[in-house]
């Protein structure tokens, strides 16, 4: 007998259920992560929000790169953990709309403002002169509203077409994460229109952001080579190839699991590569974009200094 979307009440996420034997560890792992995640990027919003040295566009999209990333770890991890530890994987269907509305906007926007933060850099190091009059603060929040805009957009769309599903029975949903192919494959509706959409939006916060940051790296080392001190090449290209590295994942993590054909081999490891764009980027981007830079570890020995007096006086 068919059940409409409407009488279904929960779904059953079943993430890493077929390790039980490795759920403790999994535990221990993700929330390290989850830990490590929301005090690097809370850190970081916090250094830009309060330093005015690092009032700049480049910390300005770290900034909202920062905040994203906490908030779209703390809208999946926590259920994961939840799940890990307690054996409970089910979501309810708003809940489980929720999660994915939330997570995908969110991803759509890194999207955009990864290829954002690479346009910056190509100004900064191939159009110094010109850098201040080009990166102004009208075209720093146009940038950046357009991705936060672009992807909202985009994702309710998405929600909606989601929203028109029936399913008939199985409520179970072979991942860690309310994500939308899981979502269509449970469903006995007709999906092509939504199967469709969901590919040439993949392809679209995919493939052309990610060409562009390719595009703007290449410039970039390009001025690089030209640099005639040998100790300042090397430098900026192990800043440059730690950038094209993170970035390379996230954007190639998106493209296999939302635009390449699946196969069957392909549809059993979609759940390791979500990883990769879900889990990974926002606990490594922190540390590969801004931790290491001189200018963030200055204002956090002030920060560390002020927070200090202010105890002692006390």
């Amino acid at each position: 007998m068919q059940r409409n979307l409407s009488e279904i009440t929960e779904f059953i996420l079943l993430g890493f259920g077929d390790l039980p034997h490795l759920h403790i560890f999994l535990f221990l792992v993700f929330l390290g992560i989850y830990i490590l995640t929301i005090a690097f990027n809370i850190l970081m919003v916090f250094l830009i929000v309060t330093d005015h040295h690092l009032h700049t566009p480049m910390y300005f999209f770290l900034g909202n790169l920062s905040f994203l990333e906490a908030a779209y770890s703390s809208t999946t991890l926590p259920r994961m953990l939840t799940s890990l530890l307690t054996g409970d994987k089910t979501i309810s269907v708003k809940g489980c709309h929720t999660q994915f509305f939330v997570v995908s906007f969110l991803i759509g926007t890194e999207c955009y403002l990864l290829s954002v933060m690479s346009y910056d850099r190509y100004l900064a190091i191939c159009k110094p002169l010109y850098y201040a009059t080009l990166m102004n603060g009208k075209l720093c929040i146009q940038l950046a509203s357009c991705s936060w805009i672009n992807s909202i957009v985009a994702i309710t769309i998405t929600l909606v077409l989601i929203w028109q599903l029936r399913y008939c029975g199985s409520n179970e949903i072979d991942h860690f994460f309310c994500e939308s192919l899981s979502l269509v494959k449970i469903s006995c509706s007709d999906t092509s229109l939504v199967k469709y959409f969901i590919l040439i939006l993949g392809f679209l916060f995919s493939f052309p952001p990610f060409l562009l940051t390719v595009i703007s790296y290449i410039y970039i080392i390009a001025a690089i080579l030209k640099i005639p001190s040998t100790t300042g090449k090397q430098k900026a290209f192990s800043t440059c190839s730690s950038h094209v590295i993170v970035v390379s994942m996230f954007y190639g993590a998106l493209i296999i699991v939302y635009v390449i054909p699946k196969t069957e081999a392909m549809r059993n490891v979609s759940k390791i590569f979500s990883l990769f764009y879900t889990v990974l980027p926002p606990l490594i981007n922190p540390l590969v974009y801004s931790l290491r830079n001189k200018d963030v570890k200055e204002s956090f020995r002030k920060a560390t200094g002020k927070i200090l007096e202010g105890h002692f006086l006390n």
